[in-house]
């Protein structure tokens, strides 16, 4: 079996951390006599340079017709002042949109290795193990009438009941192969659309009575990622609220660097770290390639069908940062720094070390 993979290094940052992601999946999946091709695209700033768009015909029907894509970032401040379907965001936006990705799945843990890295105290970040479940597709982002003059600026949020109920269904379903705890996020004390919100993901909770739910307003939310993030094991949430949430999440884990995320739909599925472009670290091979390796890590166990796979990359990152190696964002004073190529080498390097680990485990019994 041939998987197609889309490859959208974007801006910035992008293609270097897409290069290290690549060479990871290659090295699993030459491991597992997997066989992949790629075709990449341009997108973001850099195909507003290109073409005057941010998003071509030609990558949309590019990851139309492939099985996966992968997305390096977007964005950057050389394209601010464009008019917002110009800007690279807009494509994100668009194609999130065209190929129906409404649940975005953004876990958030912290590695045994990484607790130091973390504002936040130890005993507050130790055992963090939570996933945030961002509907993707609908809210404010898409609602209508938007607009903007010299005056004012408008938008509309806009949620249906069967948007709420995909996406709340997909979180109970994840809930049940975790500790069965969803926490859904909403602001339904001064907004309509989260009532209509609340009382969806209630009537959804009637078909997982095995799942606790717990409704929470999300100022509150916020206050308590901060103070006591542990108790959260899935979070539900609107577009909007889950764009600042899972921020909040991911710094309190140790940067923005480190976490993978994965955009889901009935046909399709596209990978992507949760962090930005960095334009002004980009080429100083000098970038995180965590977040974009751990992104291949959940596309290898979701889409791929490669659970031992994503088990042993995950297990090589941890190996890595367990030796105290560090790209510069992370980096602790007795780090060892290292480059975007030199981590993405060791983790590769440990990637074969623990395949080999477990052909001699096997050949021993």
């Amino acid at each position: 079996m041939d998987v197609k993979i889309a490859l959208l290094p974007g801006d910035g940052i992008g293609p270097e951390v897409i290069e290290s992601a690549v060479k990871v999946l290659d090295e699993v999946c030459e491991k597992s006599n997997f066989s992949l091709s790629y075709s990449t695209y341009s997108f973001g700033g850099n195909s507003y340079d290109k073409f005057g768009t941010p998003l071509t015909e030609e990558t949309l029907q590019g990851c139309y017709n492939s099985d996966v894509i992968l997305l390096g970032a977007v964005g950057g401040p050389k394209w601010e002042d464009l008019q917002h379907n110009l800007k690279p965001e807009a494509a994100l936006l668009k194609l999130r949109k065209s190929l129906g990705l409404f649940a975005n799945v953004r876990p958030a843990i912290v590695y045994p290795s990484m607790f130091g890295s973390s504002t936040l105290k130890e005993e507050v970040v130790r055992g963090i193990d939570m996933v945030i479940f961002r509907e993707l597709t609908g809210g404010i982002y898409f609602g209508e009438p938007r607009g903007i003059d010299k005056k004012q600026g408008w938008n509309t949020m806009l949620y249906s009941e069967e948007e709420v109920e995909r996406i709340a269904r997909k979180a109970f379903e994840a809930a049940r192969l975790r500790r069965r705890k969803v926490t859904s996020v909403d602001k339904a004390n001064v907004l309509e659309v989260s009532q209509l919100w609340r009382d969806t993901v209630k009537k959804v909770h009637n078909e997982f009575p095995d799942v606790d739910l717990n409704n929470m307003y999300v100022d509150n939310a916020a206050m308590q990622l901060v103070k006591d993030p542990g108790q959260f094991d899935i979070i539900l949430t609107s577009n909007l609220f889950g764009d600042i949430l899972s921020d909040v999440a991911s710094m309190i884990t140790g940067g923005l660097g480190m976490l993978p995320s994965a955009s889901i739909g009935e046909k399709h599925s596209l990978y992507e770290p949760v962090h930005g472009s960095a334009p002004d670290i980009a080429n100083t091979n000098s970038a995180n390639p965590i977040a974009a390796i751990s992104s291949v890590a959940m596309m290898l166990s979701n889409s791929l069908g490669m659970t031992k796979g994503a088990e042993i990359v995950e297990s090589a990152i941890e190996r890595v940062l367990a030796e105290g190696y560090r790209t510069q964002d992370i980096a602790l004073q007795d780090s060892t720094v290292v480059s975007t190529t030199k981590m993405t080498e060791l983790i590769i390097n440990n990637i074969e070390d623990i395949y080999n680990e477990q052909a001699i485990g096997v050949f021993l019994l």
